[in-house]
């Protein structure tokens, strides 16, 4: 090779690099989210993502989409954010079987998918990062189960089980968690029930059913999220039952930690989103420049970053989430929890 034809090689390669690190600058990613019956995506994952992306790629324009638990509107944000010119969708589908054609139009065009919070099996996305959802149904069950054998519930008493969405891919490991969670326990699942949308008002209406209808026998239950046995929670209460049996939760939200302080829910797990999300935004910028993220693991033939979180009860609640800084005592603390704060030590 001449000198001649060295320098414009070397001439292509920085303008094919400069090129590169140009789109990347000016690049838009979109954050395409589910719904609105859990508070975190607009609190939380969308506050995360998009600070990351302004630290990591100040130049980087972000499109955030609610869906509102409508797989059409996701459907017509995902072709509109392509049409805008995103070069990155990340997206926690409505439906995770549907999802699976987005990911498909999103590759024939070049278009890089990262499925957030939920899977999409069917069509392996460009990579996935979430929580471990399977992890999460199996440690809500096992603390309700070391709960009640603690407190001397009997082995061969029942429990209810709520489960999330049943278009939510996520939703089905967490239940797939809880069953291996309560399989070896000894107690058994008087009723079991997909709530559909995630929605708390109809697991409030089934749980208020399986009140009618076992009354006693439930000793406990064994929802897939704050919401659902926030639901559960007002179904036991408007029974006029006292105490309300042990409920279980997850992504502790406000409500839920004030239900722990006052002992109406026993726990919930400690999700902070903007980990996941800030992840999520690391991820999306590798991709941008070419690059291909390093998978801590495998899921649904998609490499993956899982992250494990932790379980919260009112023993622990102080130490998970008020020292580390998740929540500030002044925002859950409030009005008839200020006593409930004072017992557990989160306020003086």
């Amino acid at each position: 090779m001449t000198f001649r034809s060295m320098l414009l090689t070397s001439i292509a390669v920085a303008a094919m690099v400069s090129g590169t690190a140009r789109a990347q600058e000016a690049a838009t990613v979109a954050f395409l989210m589910p719904d609105q019956a859990s508070t975190r995506y607009e609190k939380h994952d969308f506050p995360g993502f998009k600070a990351e992306m302004t630290k990591i790629c100040p130049s980087c324009t972000v499109i955030y989409q609610n869906a509102n638990a409508d797989m059409s509107l996701q459907q017509q944000q995902f072709n509109s954010v392509i049409a805008q010119g995103a070069k990155v969708v990340v997206l926690d589908p409505v439906d995770s079987a549907a999802a699976a054609g987005l990911v498909e139009i999103a590759q024939s065009q070049g278009v890089k998918v990262i499925a957030y919070d939920r899977p999409i099996p069917d069509k392996p996305a460009d990579y996935y990062v979430s929580f471990d959802n399977e992890g999460i149904g199996h440690a809500i069950a096992q603390s309700l189960v070391e709960h009640l054998k603690k407190t001397g519930v009997a082995k061969g008493a029942g429990v209810l089980e709520i489960n999330g969405s049943p278009t939510d891919a996520a939703a089905g490991l967490i239940r797939d968690g809880i069953h291996r969670g309560l399989k070896d326990s000894g107690y058994k699942t008087l009723a079991e029930f997909d709530t559909p949308e995630w929605a708390p008002p109809k697991a409030q209406e089934w749980a208020a059913g399986q009140i009618t209808r076992f009354g006693a026998d439930i000793k406990g239950v064994v929802a897939a999220n704050d919401g659902t046995g926030g639901g559960a929670i007002a179904a036991f209460t408007a029974a006029g039952v006292n105490p309300v049996p042990p409920v279980t939760g997850n992504d502790a939200t406000i409500a839920a930690l004030q239900l722990i302080i006052s002992g109406d829910q026993y726990n919930t797990i400690s999700k902070p989103s903007e980990i996941v999300a800030a992840a999520a935004a690391n991820v999306a910028v590798k991709l941008l420049k070419g690059e291909t993220p390093e998978a801590k693991t495998t899921l649904y033939k998609t490499p993956s970053q899982l992250f494990v979180p932790a379980v919260v009860t009112a023993e622990n609640i102080k130490a998970e989430i008020f020292d580390k800084g998740i929540q500030k005592p002044e925002e859950v603390c409030t009005g008839e929890y200020a006593a409930g704060c004072k017992k557990l030590g989160i306020t003086k």
